[in-house]
């Protein structure tokens, strides 16, 4: 059983050929250390889609992101900051693992620079302001995918942190379009009105 396993990650999750099936336990939980970094780079699986992974895995956060927020667990700003942090951390160590293993410098698949992004565009939205949820994911999707400005200076960071803060960077700048949206609703629309 140790071999047949051992065969089928080093198969399916890019371990390096030269490892053989000896039933080794440094080689199970290299096999191991390389499922977990896989499924959190790919967004819990998001990332392998076939069309737009970048968008499969935005949306995977997002569906994440309401569920947290229905589970009353990331309900205050302190807590929305907390997930940013996190996410941002974790999948930076995980994205830097995964490049050792990988040709491109930022493979299609590897979408939790997705989810940090987003959950940076969603920061201080509430999920019942639909209005503003569905602008912060439209507008994040457009800033990482034209790469407009800050977002492409942060892309040519080397390696896992290029990797990561181009996302973050397009999170921050849909937060601040949806908030100075906000801010100009509430002026136009009067005291109280929210979109």
């Amino acid at each position: 059983m140790d071999v047949l396993l051992l065969h089928c990650l080093r198969d399916s999750l890019f371990i390096s050929t030269d490892i053989e099936a000896t039933g080794d336990s440094l080689a199970m939980q290299a096999g191991l250390s390389r499922l977990v970094t896989r499924w959190i780079c790919s967004g819990c699986g998001s990332g392998h889609a076939v069309r737009a992974p970048g968008t499969c895995g935005s949306f995977a956060a997002l569906v994440f992101w309401w569920l947290l927020f229905d589970l009353e667990i990331v309900s205050s700003l302190a807590s929305q900051l907390g997930l940013i942090v996190i996410t941002t951390v974790v999948g930076t160590v995980a994205v830097a693992v995964a490049l050792r293993y990988e040709q491109a410098e930022d493979p299609q698949w590897i979408v939790v620079d997705e989810w940090a992004g987003l959950f940076v565009a969603l920061y201080g939205i509430e999920p019942g302001r639909i209005g503003q949820v569905f602008a912060a994911f439209i507008l994040f999707r457009i800033f990482d995918a034209t790469k407009v400005g800050p977002v492409g200076w942060a892309e040519r960071l080397p390696r896992q942190f290029g990797v990561m803060a181009d996302d973050l960077v397009a999170g921050v700048l849909a937060a601040l379009v949806v908030w100075v949206g906000e801010v100009s609703w509430v002026y136009l629309a009067g005291a109280g009105a929210s979109w």
